[in-house]
């Protein structure tokens, strides 16, 4: 599992990973996808790692198929993070920190299903996300979500 370690400037001791994650709002917009991850449990937006050779919009639509079953369309991008202050760690001892871009999406096809990499899905409310196991740097995102303010943030 992966874990989060937090400092001055930690950043420095990884490498840069730039991951994607898709925002799906419900129909009244008061409630977002949320999947949960098969290797902590724990809740997050759809999304992953950009490959080699992939744009990012690639990288968004086909990690939100792969952990969804929605085939999706870039509306607009709601975010940019990239706090030189947080670095993840992964068992097999690679570390990165993550520039990661959040991007509102809307689905045009698929069904909603889980995968290998999720084991739950649901839309919820903010007052909702608030009692749940979250990950952190999806907290993050979501307050910006739900902030009202317009995007994109870029943090």
């Amino acid at each position: 599992m992966a874990k989060i370690i937090e400092g001055e400037r930690i950043g420095k001791l990884g490498r840069l990973a730039l991951g994607c994650s898709a925002t799906v709002f419900d129909s009244s917009r008061q409630k977002v996808l949320l999947t949960r991850r098969t290797d902590n449990g724990r809740w997050c937006l759809p999304g992953g790692r950009a490959e080699s050779g992939e744009s990012v919009v690639e990288t968004c639509l086909r990690e939100t198929l792969e952990e969804t079953g929605l085939e999706v369309r870039i509306v607009r991008l709601l975010g940019v993070y990239s706090s030189p202050h947080r670095l993840i760690e992964y068992p097999d001892g690679n570390r990165y920190q993550i520039v990661a871009l959040n991007f509102e999406v809307e689905p045009i096809g698929g069904a909603l299903t889980t995968s290998d990499e999720t084991t739950a899905y649901g839309y919820f409310s903010w007052d909702e996300i608030a009692r749940m196991d979250v990950m952190e740097t999806h907290v993050e995102r979501l307050t910006d979500v739900f902030s009202g303010q317009q995007p994109p943030f870029v943090r």
